[in-house]
């Protein structure tokens, strides 16, 4: 169950300055926003404009130059190492656009591999993976290793394995970038029934039509939000098939 927590984060005044030998690269020029518990926000923006580095921040995969960013009400800047990657681990659940599996895994293992390194017991972990796995339609191919899945079940895997903690947030970057428009539409569909069921969900992307799946639009230019938009109601209408997790037959 996704947390609980009114305010999932809040980043004040945020900047971020690469050195790259004698020069420095400003790829946030003080980025101050706040994402409630259920949101589900699309950041978009072109290259440059300091999307990614923000979704690193967000991830605690890179720490500000200045600026404050709290996460459930914990400082990032204040977490060792071992707390950051506790954070990493258990708080936030990433999906990328390569998928990132193991290829000589099967997808059982696939799942597991967070739990293993969280020190979660064997029994515990079978549950969980098992649970994760069902929920996104997969029962049927725990066995299977990623090279006899298609492109949109290894992305349901990649979900799966960004579920099995029960992650307070999903962030997502460019979820669809490696797939086909149907089997895209078929993934999105999968956010929207989870962030129906409760999970905050982040997306980081460049196109308009993925974004459009989003309650919410924040747009980066140059390092500085350019507008940050509220819908009410997701704006995409669908010709897909309805996506029940617990029991999908979608062959993605």
């Amino acid at each position: 169950m996704a947390s609980k927590i009114t305010e999932t984060l809040q980043l004040n005044d945020v900047v971020k300055t690469y050195v790259m030998g004698t020069e420095e690269v400003h790829a946030l020029r003080g980025v101050t926003l706040s994402i409630q518990n259920n949101e589900y926000v699309a950041i978009m923006g072109p290259s440059g404009s300091g999307k990614s580095t923000l979704m690193n921040v967000i991830g605690c995969l890179d720490i500000p130059t200045s600026g404050t960013y709290s996460l459930e009400g914990q400082m990032v800047a204040d977490m060792s190492e071992s707390q950051l990657a506790e954070v990493r681990n258990r708080l936030i659940g990433f999906v990328f656009q390569t998928f990132n599996l193991i290829p000589r895994a099967d997808i059982f293992h696939n799942v597991e591999l967070p739990l293993i390194y969280g020190g979660i017991p064997r029994a515990e972990r079978r549950e969980r993976a098992e649970r994760a796995i069902e929920r996104v339609g997969l029962a049927d191919r725990m066995k299977h290793k990623p090279n006899e899945l298609s492109g949109g079940q290894r992305q349901r895997v990649a979900i799966a394995r960004a579920l099995v903690f029960e992650p307070s947030i999903i962030l997502a970057d460019e979820p669809t970038g490696n797939l086909d428009t149907r089997t895209g539409d078929e993934i999105m569909a999968m956010f929207d029934e989870l962030h129906a069921s409760g999970q905050t969900i982040i997306l980081v992307t460049h196109e308009d039509y993925i974004a459009e799946h989003a309650l919410r639009t924040i747009r980066l230019k140059d390092g500085l939000i350019e507008s940050d938009e509220k819908h009410g109601k997701l704006r995409r209408a669908r010709d897909v098939p309805d996506v029940v997790l617990a029991a999908s037959q979608v062959a993605v």
